[in-house]
């Protein structure tokens, strides 16, 4: 082999970001073992980075907005596309929500309201899609020519987060020391034909709960010190991806220190500056050049221009979507039943508030919070089966996975093993997070966390892995 080929995308990009930070006093409790309600202050501001890409011919655009937050409702999501959509002359589908998934945002769900802080959730999520509006009118016009250069590199932050509690008997969502953690970290520079660097994005897979129930401030968890200590270097905004990080987390999480997050954060960006650094410049491809006598002889080599055909190849571009069907399982709750649990629930946490046992009480609080996301999920369930879309972009040399809900490393590791060594950036919690986890076959039946409040078939996992695999190959063909 005489010749390296980098990855590369040829396009027309543009990137734009708000600060979309809730208010202090909003409602912000996303952990049931939480004992506040209210934001108390703000560790970083949180984001929305908007990055437009579109083929050389101007034509076919696609629109990924990254939210520093947990997860949304439906028709939220449908809002903020829908506002995108409107600003910059764009169908909904080709408009794309992505959550970095931050614990430590708030459940800004409208459906909490009635709760303390809950009557500010509307009209900041009214403001949001403002801004994205806003946004995508400035990014359009701000198109330009430009060049993604893709890299691979490493980060051990993530770890394996399903713990056998031997003592108990149990699994716990914590660090499992003897479990395998996908390290991956795809990285990308897109710079303009000038040569000035518009963006830099980051896609790794790493649940972002290092702040937890102790955590009372708004945060962007890790991604916010990552986001800083990369753009600190490069001069350009970072997006980041949440990759299929359902059973990965932080090595240390579950805190309500910020330090920790931020030292989090660092991690990762020194991790993505490191690879960001090795990457070569747009439009060539690195060549043996032959060899130079000296006290050895030495084998050298320089960086050249593309070819044609390696410039042609780098702007290919088809997107393609469809919903994967997939079945409930059967042992699902009715909505009745998820009522009067809720019901029982809100029942023992009056009881034993009443009875004035503190530490009971805060129990069944945590136990009511699960019931009223259970039935919330239950709710906005379609039926009879749910329709996961999924979108598959071939941009030049690399493919991009637009995938709801939170999926396994599995997806991830067996698809990069597959098309190897083809970058794939595979972007989960995209276009909503319902129907939530997809773990692995193999894992039902453990009492694992994630299965416990899984509402897709056993098997979900493997089918949509099936499917992606199956079209990816159709989209190289």
């Amino acid at each position: 082999m005489n010749v390296v080929k980098t990855p590369q995308t040829r396009c027309r990009a543009a990137v734009a970001r708000s600060d979309i930070t809730p208010p202090v006093g909003i409602y912000h409790r996303m952990w049931g073992a939480a004992t506040h309600e209210r934001a108390t202050g703000v560790h970083r501001p949180l984001s929305a980075t908007l990055l437009w890409l579109e083929p050389a011919g101007g034509e076919d655009a696609l629109v990924l907005v990254s939210l520093d937050h947990c997860l949304f409702d439906t028709p939220d999501i449908a809002l903020f596309q829908e506002a995108v959509g409107q600003a910059a002359g764009l169908r909904r589908e080709q408009v794309h929500i992505a959550a970095t998934h931050t614990h430590a945002a708030g459940l800004l769900s409208r459906s909490r309201a009635a709760l303390p802080g809950g009557e500010l959730i509307g009209p900041y999520l009214d403001g949001v899609a403002n801004k994205l509006a806003a946004l995508a009118a400035q990014a359009a016009g701000s198109r330009q020519p430009a060049t993604i250069v893709y890299g691979t590199g490493r980060c051990a932050l993530a770890a394996h987060r399903d713990y056998f509690d031997a003592e108990r008997g149990q699994f716990v969502c914590g660090y499992n020391p003897g479990g395998t953690a996908d390290d991956t970290l795809l990285v990308a520079r897109i710079t303009a034909e000038s040569g000035t660097p518009l963006a830099t994005f980051v896609n790794y897979a790493c649940h972002p709960t290092t702040l937890a129930w102790q955590n009372t401030q708004i945060s962007p968890d890790y991604v916010g010190a990552l986001r800083e200590t990369v753009e600190q270097a490069t001069e350009a905004p970072c997006v980041f991806l949440q990759g299929a990080s359902g059973d990965l987390g932080p090595r240390e999480g579950f805190v309500g220190d910020p330090g920790v997050a931020d030292r989090n954060g660092r991690q990762v960006g020194y991790a993505a500056l490191a690879a960001l650094e090795s990457l070569p410049e747009a439009g060539t491809r690195f060549v043996y050049a032959g060899p130079v006598v000296s006290g050895a002889t030495i084998g050298t080599w320089r960086h050249e221009p593309a070819t044609s055909a390696e410039r042609a190849g780098h702007a290919a571009w088809q997107v393609v979507s469809w919903n994967c069907e997939l079945a409930y399982r059967a042992d699902l709750p009715t909505l009745a039943a998820a009522q009067a649990e809720l019901a029982a629930c809100q029942a023992r946490e009056a009881e034993e508030a009443s009875r004035g046992q503190a530490d009971a009480a805060r129990h069944w609080h945590a136990r009511v919070e699960q019931a009223q996301r259970q039935f919330w999920r239950l709710q906005s369930l379609p039926q009879p089966r749910f329709p996961l879309p999924i979108t598959l972009a071939r941009l030049g040399d690399a493919v991009w996975i637009l995938v709801p809900g939170e999926h396994y490393q599995l997806l991830q590791t067996s698809l990069r093993k597959r098309f190897a060594p083809r970058p794939l950036v595979v972007a989960t919690l995209t276009d909503g997070w319902q129907p939530g986890y997809f773990p692995p076959a193999a894992t039902y039946g453990r009492g694992i966390y994630q299965e416990q409040i899984a509402v897709v078939a056993q098997g979900s996992a493997e089918q949509v892995l099936g499917e992606i695999e199956a079209r990816v190959a159709k989209l190289l063909e």
